[in-house]
Order: structure tokens, then C-alpha cells, then sequence
């Protein structure tokens, strides 16, 4: 984990740039708590102001978000992006973003991209047209702006974003028994499961081949869970991949209709159907105790009886700050 390294104005300090590209800030104490914790860990925000923007249930117009996601990558040498928040927007902009200028501009600047949720849309759009590599991540609502920072997450996403290989191990045990020990290795990729699934069908969604998908949602039961998963089965995308890995699926709730269905149903009945690795307990998603992940970096998952491992490499990093 790092340490205060901003006390004094003069101390070396990373720009940060907001994203705020799906919903504006519900509570503007929050963000500016969130603003806060990261300027006194080193990360100066560069642009506030998009905090305060409104448009309906948005971040500010079209015209607004499309140019702040357009600009990505002409800030400062070694600057972060960083999603507000998720919410729900950023397909209205697909079409209107410049995927390949973005990728130019980001590669010669060196600004890694983080978010989740919303910002899936985003960046596997973005991986789909150029190739690039962003982080899912947290975001400076729901962790930076917590009462209390998760030291989990703030450890590995300072550990990722620093190191530009770097591994992570998962103590999770596989519930009904390991289904897969070994190692496979492919391109990382994924992210919020609706996201995921709405893009199918576009020229928005990325074409892996021999990846490793990594999957979570929010408020969604378990049969509606399910049924997406089948329709990315049965959309031939999760039989092409080395390896599933399931996240946090948070706030959901199961009736006394389900009579027994859970998630752990759900996962049963993946198992039985798809040919390859299907492991649960990744620490990723709408919870406080999150990785952070390179979408479209590459990955070598090993796993064990205990748990799994993750390997990662290729992907951006932030300059030291030594």
C-alpha cells in the first residue's frame, strides 16, 4: 500500500482526469470526499468541474461526455482516467467516439483508464476498435468516496497500476468441488455481465478468442443472471474462452418461487454445460473488496485446490512516483 505522499504542494503527485460519462454524482459530498482521499494519497484531480454538471439523469449532454471521452489522453504525460460513476449512458455515445484517436492519444501520453459498471460499454468498445487496454476498476463515487477506503482495493490497484506485471491470489475454494487445476493463459477481458451483453450483436463487441472472461452485475436475480449467461453460450462467446471467472453478483434476491434456485444453481448448471473452466470468488465488482483488472491485457490463470492465481501483464502503468 502506498502512503501519503501529497502533504506539501510541491511533492510528486499523479493528475487524475474525471470521467463523468453515465450518471452525475447523486451526492456531492461524496465526491468531494472521494476528491479528497485521492489528492491526500498523490492524485490531483485536474478537472472538478465536470462534478457539478447536469443533464436528466446524465453527467451533462451528449455533446459534454462525448468530448470529455474524445479528449481522453490529452491531459498531461502519465496522467489517470477515472469513471465518477456507473449509471446508464455511455451507449448513447458509442457511435459519436473516435476509438482510434482515443488509442493514439492515450498510448502517447500514458494515461491508463479505469472504471466499472457503465464504463464496460466504454472499454470493450474501445478494445473491439483499437486494441487498447484499460483497468476495471474502481471509481471515485462508490470507493474513493466510501467512508471508509477499502485497503484491499486500494493496495491492488495501486499495486496493478504500478507494476506492469503483477499477480494476485484468490483463496476461494470451488463449492462443489475444484472443477479445474492447472494453468491457462489468453487475453483478460469482461466486466459488467448486462454491459456485456448488450453490446452482442454490434460492432462494439470484442471478438476473443482463447480469452479469459471475467464477469459481475448488480440487482439481478439469479434466473436473469442465467439467461444472460445462455445467451452468451449460446452466442458462441463463452465456449471460444480458456477460462470463465465469476465475480460479485450483489443485491440480489431470490423468492420462495425459486424454490431452491441460487446462484450456486446457476453455476451448477454452466458447469455442466460448457467445456471449459468455470471459477467463482473473484474479487471484482459492485462491492467494496475489488481487483483491479486490465481488459484486454494478458492473464495466466493458475488454478489450485484453495483458490486460483492471476498473472498479469501487458497492459499500462503509471510513472513512479519515487
Amino acid at each position: 500500500m502506498s502512503t501519503p505522499n501529497s502533504a506539501h504542494s510541491t511533492a510528486p503527485h499523479t493528475e487524475v482526469r474525471l470521467i463523468a460519462s453515465s450518471g452525475y454524482p447523486h451526492d456531492v459530498a461524496i465526491a468531494a470526499r472521494g476528491c479528497a482521499w485521492l489528492k491526500h494519497h498523490g492524485y490531483h484531480m485536474t478537472n472538478p468541474d465536470v462534478l457539478a454538471r447536469r443533464y436528466l439523469r446524465f453527467g451533462g449532454t451528449d455533446a459534454e461526455r462525448l468530448a470529455d471521452l474524445n479528449a481522453i489522453g490529452t491531459g498531461a504525460p502519465g496522467e489517470l482516467t477515472l469513471a465518477v460513476r456507473g449509471g446508464y449512458g455511455i451507449a448513447r455515445l458509442l457511435e459519436g467516439l473516435d476509438f482510434a484517436r482515443i488509442a493514439e492519444q492515450a498510448r502517447a501520453s500514458g494515461t491508463p483508464i479505469v472504471g466499472h459498471s457503465d464504463f464496460t460499454a466504454f472499454q470493450l468498445a474501445y478494445l473491439a476498435a483499437s486494441g487498447g487496454v484499460t483497468f476495471a476498476g474502481p471509481m471515485l463515487l462508490a470507493d474513493f468516496g466510501a467512508d471508509v477506503v477499502d485497503p484491499f482495493m486500494w493496495e491492488h490497484f495501486e499495486g496493478v497500476l504500478r507494476d506492469p506485471a503483477y499477480t494476485v491470489t484468490v483463496p476461494s475454494p470451488q463449492s462443489g468441488g475444484q472443477p479445474f487445476s492447472g494453468a491457462v493463459q489468453g487475453t483478460l477481458w469482461g466486466g459488467n455481465l448486462a454491459m456485456l451483453c448488450s453490446l452482442l450483436g454490434t460492432p462494439f463487441m470484442p471478438e476473443v478468442e482463447g480469452g479469459i472472461l471475467f464477469l459481475e452485475d448488480i440487482n439481478e436475480p439469479p434466473y436473469r443472471i442465467e439467461r444472460m449467461l445462455v445467451q452468451l453460450l449460446q452466442a458462441g462467446v463463452l465456449g471460444a474462452q480458456h477460462a470463465l471467472l465469476l465475480g460479485d453478483f450483489s443485491n440480489y434476491r431470490v423468492t420462495d418461487y425459486d424454490n431452491g434456485y441460487d446462484m450456486e444453481s446457476v453455476v451448477a448448471y454452466l458447469r455442466e454445460r460448457l467445456p471449459v473452466p468455470v471459477l467463482t470468488g473473484l474479487p471484482f465488482g459492485h462491492c467494496a473488496r475489488k481487483l483491479t483488472l486490465p481488459v484486454g491485457g494478458q492473464a495466466k490463470l493458475s488454478a489450485r485446490a484453495d483458490g486460483f492465481e492471476l498473472a498479469l501483464s501487458d497492459y499500462p502503468t503509471l510513472p513512479s512516483l519515487a
